[in-house]
């Protein structure tokens, strides 16, 4: 389905749908968005949901964020911190740009629901299976209504098993699926991710699954249900500690930032903080010697490759870890300026966002907000040569666009409007 009007003025606040927030000339303004055209009518909320339906809605997707009238995704609440002169957290600030939204009850209002869902081409939701169903809002009979719909259910466990019930959030699935227990310094108890990497992950996942389901769409003429769940995408994502297990019986344990098969691979504390570097090879082990101005370390037997410098991993860490308190970590990273091997200072927050590079990419983005004068959002970090990928609003208010969609979508009149508001069915 094309949408029409899609580049049109649309919102608020100045900001136009292909709006592009860096100067743009020739052929740069040439792009085109990758998914522009495809509407999505999201149903998600807290993390997992609403990051996967901001990817596409990057991609040039007009989401559509269902939300509960006068409530809203519950992350609207996750504070403080909260904008200035607003009711949104900082929080929900981080997965929503992109989107639009609409206010309708799903208990009242399904049958505004059907005629979305008759409109779009993805439904994304993240509820606990079954309750979609009980609402008259399930695959089942939505496939009935829009054949060609890619119905995208993302969850703590999934539709099978006896888990699929529970739910799930990102802790609990970074537990069960074995991150926490892989995860803290080597004699210390389970430690927890900083981020919800799980949720992230399970998004990610989500977005591509449904890339490809479109993708089959266009051969087959077909939508589908995808099943994607936090559990699941833990597991998946243990790779080689899953393979060790699986493969050489051998169980994982914590190993603070070091890693279990390559030596040196962690952080090191410096005078005035830490740098974490590794040498992935032996030409890169030798390098770092030299530049450490111990060069005869490379020569030493129990050092010699990787497999030895596993074996006397202690040693070798104490000899370096002595070394590399002896300067800054500024001092550190002027003299493996040129290094062959990788590696780097770990950053506060403000040395993150300050940081030379950073900046020269310009991923951070100052877009105009209503209340607070302006927000700051992390843009996409992948770049395409020949399409845009891009924030072009900003995080929408609850409800702001329930008369703009349910009009120019659906064709909603005025008497229309006032039914469903004394009925309590939108905001």
């Amino acid at each position: 389905m094309l949408l029409k009007g899609l580049c049109s003025s649309v919102v608020n606040y100045g900001i136009r749908r292909g709006a592009h927030y860096s100067t743009a000339t020739g052929r740069e303004s040439d792009k085109q968005f990758p998914l522009e055209g495809i509407r999505i009518l999201d149903l998600t909320r807290i993390v997992a949901g609403p990051y996967c339906t901001m990817v596409l809605g990057d991609l040039g997707a007009e989401v559509y964020k269902i939300e509960r009238p006068f409530e809203g995704d519950e992350s609207r609440k996750w504070g403080p911190p909260f904008m200035r002169n607003s009711k949104d957290s900082v929080y929900f600030m981080a997965a929503n740009r992109n989107k639009k939204s609409v206010c309708v009850n799903l208990k009242t209002g399904r049958e505004v629901i059907y005629e979305l869902a008759k409109k779009c081409d993805v439904l994304v939701e993240n509820y606990v299976p079954g309750k979609l169903d009980s609402l008259g809002l399930g695959y089942d009979t939505l496939k009935s209504i829009a054949p060609s719909l890619v119905y995208c259910s993302i969850t703590g466990f999934g539709s099978e098993g006896p888990y699929r019930t529970k739910p799930g959030y990102d802790v609990i699935a970074a537990s069960m699926g074995g991150l926490l227990h892989i995860t803290g310094s080597e004699n210390g108890p389970p430690a927890k991710v900083g981020i919800a990497i799980t949720d992230i992950a399970t998004g990610l996942y989500a977005h591509g699954a449904i890339l490809a389901a479109l993708l089959q769409r266009h051969r087959t003429g077909r939508g589908q249900k995808i099943d994607v769940n936090l559990f699941s995408t833990q597991v998946a994502c243990l790779i080689n500690v899953a393979s060790n297990y699986l493969n050489a019986g051998k169980e994982a344990k914590r190993w603070g930032t070091a890693h279990e098969s390559i030596v040196p691979y962690e952080a090191f504390a410096t005078k005035t903080g830490y740098i974490t570097l590794g040498c992935g090879s032996d030409a890169q082990f030798v390098s770092l010697c030299r530049l450490l101005g111990v060069a005869e370390l490379a020569l030493d037997d129990r050092f010699a490759n990787n497999q030895t410098r596993v074996v006397h991993r202690k040693e070798l860490i104490a000899i370096l870890s002595d070394i590399l308190q002896r300067k800054s970590s500024s001092e550190w990273m002027e003299i493996f300026e040129s290094a062959s091997f990788p590696v780097g200072p770990i950053n506060s927050m403000k040395e993150v966002f300050e940081d030379r590079h950073l900046r020269a990419i310009g991923m951070v983005k100052t877009l105009p907000h209503p209340t607070a004068g302006e927000v700051k959002l992390v843009g996409p970090p992948v770049v395409y040569g020949e399409a845009k990928n891009e924030i072009t609003s900003i995080p929408p208010q609850l409800g702001q666009h329930t008369d703009e969609v349910l009009r120019s979508l659906l064709g909603y009149g005025d008497t229309e409007m006032e039914r469903l508001r004394k009925a309590k069915i939108i905001q």
